[in-house]
């Protein structure tokens, strides 16, 4: 099936309707990504600054571009200008370089906080603790230049459905929590980021606003 027939298939099993669809577009050509933008699809997420970079010069300007991979600090300054949400913030020295190049830009940039929820080592994110006390942290209440509109995670790659489900209902608990708290102006909890191509059904029945999906829309990866 072609990117048209694989987004109507995908749109015609989502159990929440108003859950934002971000096309991962990661390794896949401009051409590719251009072809899902004329059948309307705004967001689309890639995870290297380079490859972010000559996209987001060569396609139109009105993508929301999303940046799904592990962020380096040293990276940031060259998406700061453009770059729509930011999904995998997972430390406040990241937190802090993003407000730093944003501040360079004239921008207010939007962040979701990674939280940890997998049982697996490979994957990056705060566990609960180092959340709360990021939020609570002084030196969060100072940035001006990010707006943290959220949380996002990712589930253990497996096949046990029951395991993906508790992950991510941990995640829905923890930002119910969240939100709870007194917090400053930089905070405007309104999005869950979690749900990829295998798992996105369950992510959504969670309380998932924000799903990320390449592989249903575009097929395999292209590697170089």
């Amino acid at each position: 099936m072609g990117i048209k027939e694989n987004l109507l298939s995908l749109k015609n099993t989502f159990v929440n309707p108003h859950c934002l669809l971000v096309a991962v577009s990661k390794t896949h050509p401009a051409d590719t990504i251009l072809e899902a933008y004329e059948l309307g699809v705004r967001d689309f997420g890639e995870n290297k600054v380079q490859e972010l970079e000559e996209k987001q010069a060569a396609l139109p300007k009105d993508i929301r571009w999303h940046f799904i991979g592990h962020l380096q600090t040293n990276k940031v300054k060259y998406i700061a200008p453009f770059i729509y949400l930011i999904h995998g913030v997972d430390s406040l020295k990241l937190l802090t370089e993003i407000n730093k190049q944003a501040e360079k830009a004239g921008r207010v940039i939007n962040c979701l906080l990674q939280v940890y929820i997998a049982k697996e080592e490979s994957k990056f994110g705060l566990d609960e603790k180092e959340l709360e006390e990021l939020v609570q942290s002084e030196a969060v209440k100072s940035l001006s230049h990010v707006k943290i509109v959220g949380l996002m995670g990712m589930a253990t790659f497996t096949d046990n459905e029951n395991t993906v489900r508790e992950e991510f209902r941990n995640l829905k608990s923890i930002f119910d929590k969240l939100k709870t708290k007194k917090l400053t102006s930089n905070f405007d909890l309104r999005e869950i980021s979690m749900g990829m191509s295998g798992d996105y059904i369950i992510a959504q029945e969670e309380g998932s606003t924000m799903v990320r999906i390449g592989t249903a829309i575009f097929g395999e990866r292209e590697y170089k």
